[in-house]
């Protein structure tokens, strides 16, 4: 009997993903920060992008929503290549992104905020039910100069939730908050994952984080490294070493 594979016999198909930076390098006057990264958003998880300050965190997020053009490497959106990705049209698919810093826009109400995300792509989310959530149920006809840090971060948030993104991006959403505010942040992170949207975030806030992702993307002298699950990444000795030295 022949065992030599039938020639019609196809290779199983590569996965999907909602949004993908694959295999992207990236310089700055001649100095690499990313080698070979690659990050992915998950449908259904919420995935931590962990490394150290100066790791290329912020630039491979910047390539991942376009606001970067990598040197080599590839962004798909649905599986497919593109050849230039711009943060607007990921918005038209269902991408938001939560930058580090001033989302909101000053002079509008938290609601209004909210009402504009929802609408100018035709959404249906609860308003009143995010705001509750997040616990700005009291706060949504204020405006973004009146709020503290934490409000303020939980408004961000509330704002890219009422879009009912496919693919949620926050970059360092617990910086210099409250624990208590980050419990309301990280919990709305998970219920947006499960009801199927992509969730990435960063942060180094490690006991307040890790506790609310499912799984972790180490970034690590220009290269990254995928690992399904905490448990995973927090027993690997080389993340231990270079994330956690002092656990």
């Amino acid at each position: 009997m022949s065992t030599v594979a039938p020639a019609h016999r196809r290779a199983a198909p590569l996965p999907r993903y909602p949004l993908e930076a694959d295999c992207v390098s990236k310089s700055f006057r001649g100095r690499a920060v990313l080698t070979s990264a690659t990050l992915r958003a998950y449908p259904g998880a919420v995935t931590a992008l962990l490394g150290r300050n100066g790791a290329g965190k912020s630039t491979l997020l910047q390539i991942l929503v376009g606001l970067l053009e990598p040197d080599n490497g590839t962004v798909r959106v649905d599986g497919s290549g593109q050849l230039r990705v711009s943060l607007s049209n990921l918005a038209r698919r269902g991408v938001f992104f939560v930058p580090a810093r001033d989302l909101l826009l000053p002079s509008l109400t938290i609601e209004q905020q909210m009402c504009t995300a929802r609408d100018r792509f035709g959404g249906t989310a609860d308003l009143a039910q995010i705001a509750m959530q997040l616990g700005i149920a009291d706060r949504l006809r204020a405006k973004p100069p009146t709020l503290s840090g934490g409000e303020r971060r939980r408004a961000e948030l509330a704002v890219a939730l009422a879009r009912n993104p496919a693919v949620l991006i926050a970059d360092e959403p617990l910086r210099g908050i409250t624990p208590l505010d980050a419990e309301a942040i990280m919990g709305a992170l998970r219920t947006c994952a499960a009801q199927g949207g992509a969730v990435i975030v960063t942060g180094h806030e490690l006991p307040l984080l890790l506790p609310h992702v499912d799984r972790v993307t180490w970034c690590h002298k220009g290269f990254t490294r995928d690992f399904d699950d905490v448990g995973a990444a927090t027993a690997d000795f080389a993340f231990r070493r270079d994330f956690m030295p002092g656990v």
